[in-house]
């Protein structure tokens, strides 16, 4: 059952379960990656529904300022989460999707990103965002890492690498890789742009190389954000759905 397997992998805190609904809801600081593979190895498959707050604002006190009536200032800032399937635009690869890397802000200027690999070759890869959102031709047509320009611009006082810069991931000998990065951005900010995981983090990228991954970064549901459990599109339900997913490579 799930109500064993997931205490078991570290961040995870609370876990209930609802067998009527099928629904599992946990809280903790684990990624979403493991908890799917931790009620995987019970026999049995798992969709992750949402993750993160609900997609709305979240209000903060901001201590000592008051306004008129003596009520508390506040910020507000839309938090949420957001996915990006990576796919390689190969023409002699036959199930192009080869990862997934989903994120969650977790407050104003910090974002979890969640990424798995399956399918490449072993060896180093670099996750990057880019500047543009265009894939028609793959990685080349996304352009520079995003704000590589002003970090250069910026000269001594820019950060030791561009917001864009995600990190690294190593795939091993099973073509599978997976790491658990924060970076200091917010979901909004990536919302629209590309994500490019390959080799050379800077490029130039080859549309024909398998190992040459990208995606396009799109909103996904938060927590309880998304009760769909039949397709209004195809009308298939989510498990069948899940199922052509697994068959075109979806980690």
């Amino acid at each position: 059952m799930c109500t064993d397997a997931c205490p078991s992998y570290a961040g995870v805190k609370k876990v209930e379960t609802n067998l009527k609904d099928q629904l599992v809801l946990i809280e903790g600081t684990a990624p979403p990656s493991s908890i799917v593979t931790a009620i995987q190895a019970t026999g049995r498959d798992a969709i992750l529904r949402g993750s993160g707050t609900s997609n709305s604002t979240l209000y903060l006190p901001l201590g000592g300022q008051t306004c008129e009536g003596g009520t508390d200032l506040v910020m507000r800032y839309a938090t949420g989460s957001a996915v990006c399937i990576l796919e390689t635009h190969s023409t002699a690869v036959s199930n192009k999707i080869r990862g997934l890397a989903r994120m969650v802000q977790v407050s104003s200027n910090l974002t979890l990103v969640d990424l798995t690999i399956n399918g490449l070759a072993p060896g180093k890869y670099w996750a990057t965002v880019r500047e543009a959102g265009d894939i028609s031709r793959g990685a080349e047509s996304t352009g520079g890492i995003w704000e590589a320009l002003k970090a250069k611009v910026m000269g001594s006082e820019a950060p030791k690498e561009p917001r864009g810069v995600f990190g690294s991931v190593d795939v091993d000998n099973k073509g599978r890789g997976n790491v658990f990065l924060d970076r200091p951005v917010a979901i909004w900010e990536l919302i629209g742009r590309s994500m490019v995981v390959s080799k050379s983090q800077e490029g130039p990228f080859q549309r024909e190389d398998p190992d040459t991954l990208v995606g396009v970064i799109a909103r996904s549901a938060g927590v309880w954000d998304n009760d769909k459990i039949v397709c209004s599109c195809s009308g298939k339900n989510v498990w069948q759905e899940r199922q052509e997913q697994v068959s075109q490579g979806m980690v």
